[in-house]
């Protein structure tokens, strides 16, 4: 008899070997593991793990579904909240958020609602199951900015009852950073994103590409073209540097550019004549997802691969899966250590970088402890390739085109955390975009607020 109190473990790679492709890591459930695991479910009645999901999927229902071996359900249960599941399933901090409060993680192990999610999602794909609109048209229009998780998860919701949507997206292709910014090996583009980004074009929602919101049409053009609101989901794309000596160096990178040229341009793949510098000593400063990710890609690409973070490994931001899938493969953590110089040879060339040990002091704003300098402590990292993983915030396009519309010293959109309005009527925003650089689900939840809060925004205008 399986051990109630442990999760079913879930199969992946072996390390050795995924550290030389791109193929995803994690193989997910089995329908025998996914059953034997959805009957570790208590199945609640005041479930606090649907309040800990940010768009609140009836997490119960569909994992009793599961169980029952009645997948179709199961899907149904998960699209009436989720527009992306098969994305939610491979790249949610589950941890933190509805297996965080999971009560068989108070004694045991926490149901694995993620690799559940994951399960289901990829059975409706393999069994071509849409998502249905739930309602008729209205014939009222919305304009949403941005094909990332939040414009998606607005534009979807908004369909779903009817809405006429039409997403305007700069790149050339949707998912935001769905495509651009999370590895292949964590997050297939061609075979999960783009299935999620058919399935939500399956609703109604029309998607407009190579169109930059400030540039070639502004958002006050949009209320003139006959929509009623529109909402801001553009993401946090405007890379942070340390500003250190030798940061214009030749071989420094942002995360975002470095991820960008090998996830949404494909560089890695050699068939793709996309260029990508990545030497045979890499460097990556921070302790985010995204600094796993960048790690990961270079390791992959044949680097070899230190990340340097300031504060101990206690407090590394990284998901702890991440963490742990980055040190089976190779990956070496110079932790407590804080970069204070980029060196570089008379041609202006990465040889290295000067690092600083640093200890923790008394905690800071954020509550935790502060890294303080060693010192005397200072060394030499050899490298060829740093690549800085220090955050994003939103780029000022937008906003700076938009009168009126209110942001904070940070340049991000000042919005209300239920509705998501912002300063300018008819005008709402969520996610990274407000909030700066966080999570996918995160701004999923902010676009289904936003789309809440454009329908009564509209039904109150039309009454």
């Amino acid at each position: 008899m399986a051990d109630m109190m442990k999760k079913v473990p879930v199969r992946e790679q072996d390390p050795k070997v995924r550290a030389t492709n791109f193929e995803e890591v994690c193989l997910g459930y089995n329908e025998e593991e996914a059953v034997q695991e959805a009957q570790r479910c208590l199945h609640c009645k005041n479930a606090k793990c649907i309040s800990g999901c940010p768009v609140n999927i009836n997490i119960p229902d569909f994992i009793e579904a599961v169980k029952t071996r009645d997948f179709n359900t199961a899907y149904n249960v998960i699209s009436e909240s989720s527009s992306l599941p098969a994305v939610c399933g491979r790249v949610c901090p589950q941890e933190t958020h509805c297996e965080g409060k999971c009560i068989r993680g108070i004694k045991g192990e926490a149901v694995s609602i993620g690799k559940l999610e994951r399960f289901v999602a990829d059975w409706a794909k393999a069994n071509d199951k849409h998502m249905q609109c739930f309602t008729g048209r209205t014939g009222h229009k919305v304009a949403v900015i941005g094909a990332g998780p939040a414009g998606l998860t607005c534009a979807g919701d908004l369909a779903k009852i009817g809405y006429d949507v039409t997403i305007f997206e700069a790149l050339h292709k949707a998912g935001g950073v769905l495509v651009y910014g999370i590895p292949e090996f964590r997050l297939p583009k061609d075979r999960v994103v783009e299935k999620e980004v058919e399935n939500v074009m399956c609703l109604g929602v029309k998607i407009e590409t190579n169109v930059i919101i400030g540039r070639s049409v502004t958002i006050d053009d949009l209320f003139k073209e006959g929509f009623e609101a529109v909402f801001i989901g553009s993401g946090a794309g405007l890379p942070m540097f340390m500003e250190i000596p030798g940061e214009q160096a030749k071989g420094v990178f942002s995360a975002n550019e470095f991820l960008t040229r090998s996830n949404l341009m494909k560089a890695y793949r050699d068939d793709y004549d996309t260029p990508i510098v990545c030497g045979k000593k890499t460097v990556v400063v921070g302790g985010g997802n995204v600094a796993m990710d960048a790690a990961r890609t270079a390791l992959r690409l044949g680097s070899e691969v230190h990340v340097v973070y300031r504060r101990s490994e206690a407090e590394l931001p990284a998901r702890a899966e991440e963490v742990h899938h980055a040190k089976e493969e190779g990956i070496i953590f110079d932790v407590l250590t804080n970069p204070v110089e980029i060196l570089a040879d008379e041609n202006d060339q990465v040889t290295g970088i000067k690092v600083i040990k640093m200890e923790l002091g008394e905690p800071d704003e954020s509550g935790r402890r502060r890294p303080v300098p060693v010192e005397g402590s200072e060394y030499e990292i050899e490298c060829d390739t740093v690549i800085m993983s220090l955050g994003t915030r939103p780029n000022p396009l937008i906003s700076s085109t938009t009168i009126g519309l209110d942001v904070n010293r940070k340049k991000c959109i000042i919005a209300s955390e239920e509705t998501g309005q912002t300063s300018l009527e008819g005008v709402f925003a969520g996610g990274d975009a407000v909030t700066g650089a966080a999570t996918v689900i995160l701004a999923m939840g902010a676009g289904k607020a936003a789309a809440k809060g454009i329908d009564e925004f509209i039904k109150a205008k039309n009454a």
